[in-house]
């Protein structure tokens, strides 16, 4: 979808949208959406990062996904002045104009901060905000002494958008993240976030993020669907991920396949082949429990449009290896 797609779809006579979810677990799903609610998100996060009539937003994030149409709402909602490039790895290299907001996927910024030009543009962002996929620790230390904000978001396609940040950049930097003031979370009986949203979706929801709440923050520990259960052992995809990010340079995933005999085994996908090297790494760096089973190469890591692992994609390839 082009620009001028999504603006005739916005200014015909319906009250509400189409999107699509992003397909991290499965197919992308299509949801309705009304708009006045996606003008009360738009309405929110300018609100809260102070944002004014004229300021500079960019959009550099597919229109097919919610993030993307996100943009252009809060620039028609509050008078920014959109500045529209095409979705790529690398959104600022040919821009001259000063942003003074901007949301990108994780693997924009880290493409960004490996060209000078382009990592000093990033750093003369207002605000940041960076979505849609896990932000490792050596990304965060990146980030931290930026001069201006830069913001972690949590939300998904069914609340709009982010309906909290943390932020990533000064002496405010946390884990924790701080919901919208009209927005209440809490946790269900399985530790799962619950969302109290309603200026942004109409019914309470409760998510597959594993979760811990605080004095109204939280911090996310992983997805649900994403605990490898081993020999009694519950293991976080994520976390095994975040302890070898630092030690791994080639793009990885970890997954799970079954086992006969402890029930579910840890499986690591890497694009490397330096597979006995990558076993060492692994023992050097995770707890004995949480050693990968099997290590598999693979030509390319499963990923969505809008840069997250494709986890069922990841499990599917992890199973026919195991097999075969």
């Amino acid at each position: 979808m082009d620009l001028k797609e999504f603006l005739d779809e916005w200014n015909d006579p319906g009250e509400r949208l189409l999107v699509h979810t992003s397909g991290s677990t499965g197919q992308p799903k299509p949801l309705w959406v009304e708009k006045r609610r996606m003008e009360a998100s738009a309405r929110i996060t300018c609100q809260f990062l102070g944002l004014k009539a004229g300021d500079t937003a960019l959009l550099c994030l597919p229109l097919d996904y919610i993030a993307g149409k996100m943009m252009v709402v809060r620039a028609l909602t509050c008078g920014l002045r959109l500045i529209s490039v095409a979705p790529g790895g690398h959104p600022l290299a040919s821009l001259d104009d000063a942003i003074s907001f901007a949301a990108m996927i994780p693997m924009q910024v880290y493409n960004s901060l490996q060209v000078a030009e382009e990592r000093e543009r990033l750093r003369q962002i207002t605000h940041l905000i960076i979505g849609g996929g896990a932000i490792d620790d050596a990304l965060a230390a990146e980030l931290r002494s930026f001069p201006n904000a830069v913001w972690s978001t949590y939300g998904m396609t069914e609340t709009l958008s982010h309906i909290a940040l943390r932020r990533l950049s000064g002496p405010e930097a946390s884990e924790w993240y701080t919901p919208f003031d009209s927005v209440r979370v809490s946790l269900n009986e399985e530790s799962c976030l619950v969302i109290d949203a309603p200026l942004v979706c109409p019914e309470t929801l409760t998510t597959n993020d594993l979760a811990e709440v605080c004095d109204g923050r939280f911090r996310i520990l992983g997805r649900r669907d994403n605990v490898v259960c081993s020999g009694g052992i519950k293991i976080q995809m994520e976390e095994v991920e975040r302890r070898l990010s630092p030690c791994l340079q080639e793009p990885f995933c970890i997954t799970k396949v079954k086992d006969p005999k402890f029930g579910e085994a840890v499986v690591l996908l890497t694009e490397s082949d330096e597979l006995k090297t990558i076993e060492r790494l692994c023992r050097e760096s995770l707890p004995r429990y949480w050693w990968p089973k099997h290590i598999l190469h693979v030509s390319r890591i499963p990923m969505t449009a809008t840069g997250k692992v494709a986890r069922k994609e990841a499990a599917r390839l992890a199973a026919l290896a195991v097999e075969v």
